[in-house]
């Protein structure tokens, strides 16, 4: 009987712990948040719950909404509307980069520290059927040149 007791007081330890730092979390969230919406001035990139990205143009905080020019348009949002500051990503164009994703060398653009042409010996022994040893050596080379390269 005391094992199920302890085994109960355990798991309701646990889920105490597990509610306070998930409150604790969320209170750490909320506050960002309000900083964020009180920090908010005319000129920031944001995007909206909606998806929409704009700038912002006015912050009225009596009525609690923002107004922001999305290429054009004028639009009135409440605060709790913008999600969070934009960041535009880094773009790169599918004409910079081979079908995986390596950037590309460019016309007249050498990197002096680029793939070199690497040879390796290799010695080994070996013996033959009768059982005697026999040196044998083999020389293997190995391009790492890119098919880009002029020579």
């Amino acid at each position: 009987m005391s094992m199920d007791y302890i085994f109960l007081i355990v798991l309701l330890v646990a889920m105490i712990l597990m509610m306070v730092f998930q409150t604790r979390k969320a209170k750490k969230q909320q506050a960002e948040r309000q900083s964020f919406w009180k920090n908010l001035d005319a000129g920031t990139e944001v995007i909206t719950i909606g998806g929409v990205i704009g700038k912002v143009v006015e912050v009225d905080e009596e009525y609690d909404e923002i107004v922001i020019d999305s290429e054009g348009s004028i639009l009135r949002f409440s605060s709790k509307a913008i999600s969070r500051e934009y960041i535009r990503p880094a773009y790169v164009s599918d004409d910079d980069v081979d079908e995986n994703g390596n950037p590309l060398v460019k016309d007249g653009e050498h990197d002096a520290d680029g793939p070199k042409e690497i040879t390796t010996e290799v010695d080994e022994s070996a013996t033959d059927a009768d059982g005697d040893e026999v040196d044998v050596e083999e020389t293997e080379t190995k391009s790492t040149k890119s098919p880009y390269d002029e020579d």
